[in-house]
């Protein structure tokens, strides 16, 4: 938890933007796993944890912005719960220490509300349910509220990362590069996916930090969320190990690595990691306020199909191959994502909100839908830069059916690498005035420092 003033000061940030109205927070629930006491670990609503810095399940939060006032609504720990939790602070205990001095019982949430409430997007059964409740309203109903003034307003106000914000977010991010590095040391032939992932687990709880999303650790690096860990890794293999850790105050890390299991990669994993390597660098290199995200990307893409076209995979002019679409053979996803108290940071709000403008549109195109940001990157957006070259045989084999990027693609070459699995590499980067910054302790990416890494580990 921040300090009081903080929490008062974002507050009041919003109920300037909004001007007026009521605004109602959704804080989380237990969630039961399979039978009601065997829960889930709790994990309270991002937004809530924003404005309001309690870890705790069962709230519910208004502001007023009429009445210039806080509420935090919520059932005080009864005898029958202590036996089970130990004491416990009251609400009013808890919501003094975000500046709040309006609590009150759940019960009593009715008796503040007014017509003019406002919601964001309700994500899990459990909202929609409680807001079927509060307001007397459908399902369907509850499910059209959403207020696009409010979620625009919360989206602007938290994609810019505050001086104690990054404080935190170097924090996971250093986290997340020492699980990455023991990962990469530990990894030897004859070991299970989920060995590496215990490792990774272990480093972030030695460090009292939580996994910030559940780690993909796969040989199939070709698809793209891949949370099966039983494949032995042998040699001559590519291990990708996407993961991630959790500062104590909620705020994400994210990266990617992908290394040879042997010591060394073979020529081919060499020519295509180096390629991808090659567009993460043009892309960090372009990263400064007022750049388009949408054009990083773009730029990242162009950058593969000139690699790719160097080892015989891909022919013809690059920016009419990216414009064709003709990268998606090799590169299906987006380029990245901002990133904060959530790892895909707002998902929930609407990327429409929170990656774009009224006046740049979401892609509905392969590939380019993807992207979950587009727009002009600001000073103090916190993004994830993680280019891939992923070799999925269904793909090509579609791609090839259809005939429409032919000009494009070797199809007699690229059908020899089917077995090839997937490449990707990913950072996280701070906006800043004339650049963009690492955050993070620095965890080997070029392909010389990988390979040592691994001699190095493998001779131990």
């Amino acid at each position: 938890m921040f300090n009081r003033e903080i929490y008062k000061e974002r507050r009041a940030q919003l109920k300037a933007k909004m001007g007026s109205g009521q605004l109602l927070f959704l804080g989380n629930d237990e969630a039961s796993i399979n039978f009601k006491h065997n829960w889930y670990p709790f994990r309270q609503d991002s937004t809530f944890l924003y404005y309001f810095g309690i870890s705790l399940p069962g709230l519910i939060a208004v502001i007023d912005c009429d009445g210039d006032k806080d509420y935090i609504f919520g059932d005080d720990y009864e005898i029958d719960d202590i036996v089970w939790t130990g004491p416990q602070p009251t609400i009013a205990e808890l919501a003094e220490k975000v500046g709040v001095s309006n609590t009150g019982a759940l019960s009593k949430l009715a008796n503040t509300l007014k017509g003019d409430c406002q919601i964001l997007p309700p994500y899990r059964g459990e909202h929609v349910l409680k807001l079927r409740e509060i307001f007397g309203k459908s399902v369907e109903e509850v499910e059209a509220m959403a207020s696009a003034p409010f979620i625009q307003a919360v989206a602007d106000q938290r994609n810019i990362k505050s001086k104690e914000e990054l404080v935190e977010m170097e924090k996971a991010v250093t986290t997340t590069s020492e699980l990455h590095l023991a990962v990469m040391k530990a990894a030897k032939a004859g070991m299970k996916e989920y060995e590496l992932v215990a490792i990774a687990t272990k480093v972030a709880r030695d460090k009292n930090a939580a996994l910030s999303f559940p780690p993909i650790a796969t040989i199939n690096g070709q698809t793209l969320h891949n949370h099966y860990y039983g494949n032995t890794i042998n040699e001559g293999d590519l291990l990708l190990f996407d993961s991630g850790a959790e500062s104590p105050e909620f705020y994400a890390g994210d990266m990617t690595r992908t290394f040879p299991v042997s010591a060394k990669f073979d020529a081919r994993q060499r020519e295509l990691y180096e390629i991808v390597y090659k567009s993460h660098r043009a892309a960090v290199e372009a990263l400064k306020p007022g750049v388009r995200f949408k054009d990083v990307h773009l730029l990242a893409a162009e950058t593969l199909v000139e690699g790719l076209k160097g080892v015989g995979l891909m022919k013809g002019d690059a920016k009419e191959a990216v414009a064709a679409g003709a990268h998606t053979m090799f590169f299906q996803c987006g380029l990245g994502h901002m990133m904060g108290l959530d790892v895909h940071d707002m998902e929930n709000l609407g990327e429409q909100y929170v990656g774009y403008t009224p006046e740049l549109k979401k892609s509905t195109e392969f590939g380019l839908k993807s992207l979950r940001l587009g727009k002009e990157l600001e000073a103090g957006n916190v993004i994830t830069v993680e280019p891939g070259i992923y070799i999925i045989p269904e793909l090509i084999d579609m791609y090839k059916s259809s005939g429409k990027i032919d000009d494009y693609i070797n199809y007699d070459l690229l059908d020899t690498y089917k077995d090839f699995g997937g490449i990707r590499v990913e950072e996280d980067f701070v906006i800043t005035a004339d650049g963009a910054d690492l955050l993070g302790t620095p965890l080997p990416i070029a392909p010389d420092d990988v390979e040592r890494v691994r001699t190095e580990a493998l001779k131990g």
